[in-house]
């Protein structure tokens, strides 16, 4: 029976990728190993099958999209179809289609990869977030696969990856609410293994800090991405809590805040989402919030990938999107 890739990967105790990676002549593969593989290539008298790889190597001129939780979820989100049609807008401009799914877990969300990297009919992969120890994106580093982020990964050696500076973004909004004469500022964030979320709790952190305000964990809570979440989080804040202001990372969470607020019948208090969507400037009362840009993320997002694909070799690993602040009427104007 002919050797397989397998025997020859226990014979020089690598794992099968590395032999692939051999055969490929990947530079980064050491001298050694490359020696150790060939050697036991010729003991086994392999012969790698170049038509078969011929194959799996072409182009499909297709992308694998990766987003998370479920199609309910992300239809109540305008950021993921923002993000999608700056996406798709310049894939299909370089001659790229998209393939999509989607995955809620940690292994889901690998388990998908592993089926579109097995199936050969995706080029590269675009993971719509980033999560703390990403399980899939250390795999799709293991294997080679070209892939972009979206969301700074927790460790972006390697990675390709475009973001907001999520972090000063909020820092700014929480020094427009002190100046505003606000100190109990309540955060309600989304799902914490988000590195979004942790990026703009830091800048909320310190923006406290910064002006001597004392951070009360009671204020912080953590949430799905919805306006009920976000709704019962604000709620059992105010009923238990003297509030000033809420920010928030999310429209839909700042949606719930508010009507909690209206609920309760409660004065004043000022609410900041992030995304700016549509809604923020007829949702009464109007919504302050963070413009993110979404469509744009999903631009650099493809085009760092494509450009990757054709060129193979990272001239830029990640792009930041800048962020504006916009403000309306139910916010109180910052003092200078």
């Amino acid at each position: 029976m002919p050797s397989t890739i397998k025997d020859v990967a226990k014979l020089a105790k690598v794992s099968p990728s590395t032999v692939s990676r051999v055969i490929s002549n990947s530079s980064k593969i050491s001298d050694a190993t490359k020696s150790r593989v060939y050697a036991a290539m010729k003991e086994l008298k392999y012969k790698p099958n170049i038509i078969a790889r011929s194959l799996a190597n072409k182009s499909t001129k297709t992308l694998g999209l990766i987003l998370p939780d479920t199609d309910a979820h992300n239809a109540l989100n305008p950021f993921f179809i923002q993000l999608m049609r700056g996406i798709s807008f310049y894939a299909q401009r370089r001659g790229y289609y998209i393939l999509y799914s989607y995955a809620s877990e940690k292994n889901d969300r690998l388990k998908v990869v592993k089926d579109m990297v097995d199936s050969k009919w995706v080029d590269g992969i675009i993971l719509a977030n980033s999560e703390d120890q990403d399980i899939a994106i250390e795999y799709l580093k293991e294997i080679e696969k070209p892939f972009v982020v979206v969301g700074r990964p927790y460790d972006s050696e390697g990675a390709l990856w475009v973001d907001n500076d999520n972090f000063h973004a909020m820092y700014d909004v929480v020094n427009r609410l002190i100046r505003k004469g606000n100190k109990n500022i309540a955060f309600i964030g989304g799902i914490k293994k988000y590195t979004v979320t942790r990026d703009r709790y830091e800048g909320y952190k310190k923006a406290l800090e910064g002006r001597g305000i004392e951070l009360n964990p009671n204020l912080v809570v953590y949430t799905d991405f919805d306006e009920d979440h976000g709704y019962e989080a604000a709620k059992e804040i105010l009923s238990n809590y003297d509030v000033d202001a809420f920010a928030t990372t999310d429209d839909l969470l700042a949606f719930g805040a508010l009507k909690a607020i209206k609920t309760l019948g409660l004065s004043h208090k000022d609410v900041v989402g992030f995304n700016n969507m549509l809604l923020a400037q007829y949702f009464k009362p109007t919504l302050s919030s963070v413009e993110i840009r979404s469509e744009e993320l999903g631009h650099h997002a493809a085009k760092l990938l494509i450009d990757y694909l054709n060129n193979n070799e990272r001239k830029l690993y990640n792009y930041i999107v800048d962020t504006a602040f916009i403000e309306r009427e139910s916010t109180r104007p910052a003092k200078p």
